[in-house]
């Protein structure tokens, strides 16, 4: 399948300075892959069942939501108990499954979330040689691969009734956090190789805000080139703000996201060469714009908003050449929608139940698993949902988590379980 230039664009456009160092090209590090933006150039297996294709299944300890990343062979995984009260790191073989070690962080503090959203929830990162893990008020923890902590840090605590989600991201030897809900959110830089802090900026969202309606973003901000400029882009309660990685400083914002349902941002921007989509959380609303510009921009930059009542979205989407394919929470649709006018191109309902997770690309395929642990591959195509496989894992399973890729495998995790799926593609 020959790649649009839009897509070009936004492939290359988290590359310079994310995640380089010790990992390997066919690692994937982060949460939605090594450029955080759900694609993956990996040819892996389109079918697979409980019994075919699975290389390795191991049982997990808890439940979460947080998506396994790989570094020279070795998977990280977060882990936590029912309470939140013990809260785990854990590194396994790639190749058997085996676990290799654990750090688990006990806490004391009772700390709000939903029944629907484990205390693992947020993925952690690696540049190959250091693990980088959020555990939410439990704090921010580095480790080496062997398992040595290197360093932590408390950013303070996480206080929402849906608890946290967003995962760190390393870029140039730093650590970025979008830290919150709690009694601040804010985004925070460190130093990866010792934790000392370099900036902190404060954002809407923190619990002592006095808005009477929900405020609240659980997005994990992503990388891209603006301008010839890297900049750090992230999803926040009311808007769309651009950071600059170096300072802090907020550079740019878009205005669009409240609706009278609440202030409420699940998702991470998409970025389509110099234009970015945003997505509201609770059915709000959707946006695009261009990227750039200086100060609250949303009057020249906002290209299109679309208010009516939107689906439940808590998994990121994908941008294929100039459409954007997502699977929604509520009630069980996936879409197609026009990077240029924000338009459906189609709606159709996946073949089995919500999803949680977001929507990646893997070769000429896409991928999102549902709540019910099956994952469904389809085809990017605007015209209409091409369906090519749905493969599950077996009665009683669940899942919020999206695949990860790696080295021609899928590694996929449920409550229960850790399934690396091999085999032809």
């Amino acid at each position: 399948m020959r790649l649009s230039a839009s897509l070009e664009l936004c492939v290359c456009v988290l590359v310079a300075g994310l995640l380089v160092g010790e990992a390997g090209a066919a690692d994937s590090p982060a949460f939605r892959g090594v450029r955080g933006d759900g694609h993956s150039d990996e040819q892996v297996p389109v079918k697979w069942s409980a019994e075919k294709n699975v290389k390795w299944r191991i049982a997990l300890p808890f439940p979460g939501h947080s998506t396994p990343v790989i570094s020279r062979g070795r998977v990280f995984l977060t882990c936590a108990d029912v309470n939140g009260k013990q809260r785990g790191l854990y590194c396994f073989d790639r190749q058997t499954g085996k676990q290799v070690w654990k750090r688990v962080v006990s806490f004391g503090k009772v700390e709000p979330t939903h029944k629907t959203n484990p205390y693992g929830a947020s993925s952690p990162v690696t540049d190959g040689k250091r693990v980088v893990v959020w555990h939410g008020s439990a704090g921010l923890f580095c480790y080496d691969h062997a398992g040595k902590l290197l360093w932590k840090h408390d950013p303070g605590d996480v206080l929402h009734i849906w608890g946290y989600a967003s995962s760190p991201v390393i870029y140039n030897d730093r650590v970025f956090l979008h830290h919150g809900p709690g009694v601040e959110s804010f985004m925070i830089s460190l130093e990866l190789a010792t934790g000392k802090v370099l900036w902190k900026t404060r954002e809407a969202g923190g619990a002592n805000d006095r808005d009477p309606r929900m405020v609240a973003s659980f997005s994990t901000p992503v990388v891209a080139s603006v301008g010839g400029v890297d900049q750090l882009i992230c999803s926040m309660p009311t808007r769309v703000a651009g950071f600059d990685p170096g300072t802090g400083e907020v550079l740019w914002s878009i205005a669009g996201l409240p609706s009278p349902r609440g202030d409420l941002v699940y998702t991470s921007p998409l970025i389509a060469g110099n234009v970015g989509i945003a997505m509201g959380g609770y059915q709000g609303p959707r946006m695009g714009f261009r990227l750039g510009g200086s100060g609250d921009v949303t009057k020249t930059h906002r290209l299109w908003r679309v208010e009516e009542k939107q689906p439940q979205r808590i998994g990121s989407g994908v941008v294929v050449g100039d459409h954007v394919y997502i699977a929604n929470a509520g009630p069980g649709t996936i879409e197609c929608i026009s990077v240029k006018t924000g338009k459906v191109a189609w709606k159709d309902r996946l073949p089995s139940g919500n999803a949680w997770g977001s929507t990646v690309r893997a070769g000429d395929y896409l991928y999102v698993t549902d709540q019910g642990a099956t994952t469904h591959v389809f085809r990017p195509s605007p015209k209409k949902f091409e369906l090519v496989s749905s493969n599950g894992l077996g009665p009683g399973e669940k899942s919020n988590s999206t695949p990860a890729f790696s080295d021609g495998e899928i590694f996929l995790r449920t409550h229960s379980s850790l399934f690396c799926i091999a085999g032809p593609k």
